[in-house]
């Protein structure tokens, strides 16, 4: 891996990391807001977001740790399922193009960490 896919990785994993752990941390404390959003104008159940919020944190785990590369996997593709289901929701019920921003973003992110991922993180099929 050239040292300029390294960078591209580590932005991206970084900044990925960084949403995913804050917007879980949001969602396992139940913020007013989140809850507000989520229940009430989402039609999601409350617990459903500490649900969410645990998963997310348990998958930068999974992306930052070394090794591992099939559970890396599995979490890159629970970022890109939430993220997309999320921007599904909110078009769904009709919100303004700001409510996409966040979610686009990560998915965004989600797709240059797992593209530009070092070689001893990618699972090898034999």
């Amino acid at each position: 891996m050239n040292k300029r896919n390294k960078i591209i990785y580590w932005i991206a994993t970084i900044w990925l990391s960084l949403g995913m752990v804050s917007t879980g941390i949001v969602q396992i404390i139940g913020m007013k807001e989140e809850l507000e959003k989520t229940s009430l104008k989402l039609g999601y159940p409350a617990y459903f977001l500490v649900i969410l919020g645990i998963w997310k944190i348990l998958g930068v785990i999974a992306v930052l740790l070394p090794k591992f590369p099939l559970v890396k996997e599995w979490a890159y593709a629970g970022f890109f399922f939430v993220a997309s289901g999320a921007i599904i929701s909110h078009l769904i019920i009709g919100d303004e193009a700001k409510e996409l921003f966040g979610p686009t973003l990560l998915i965004l992110l989600t797709i240059v960490s797992w593209y530009f991922r070092p070689a001893d993180r990618k699972v090898i099929f034999s």
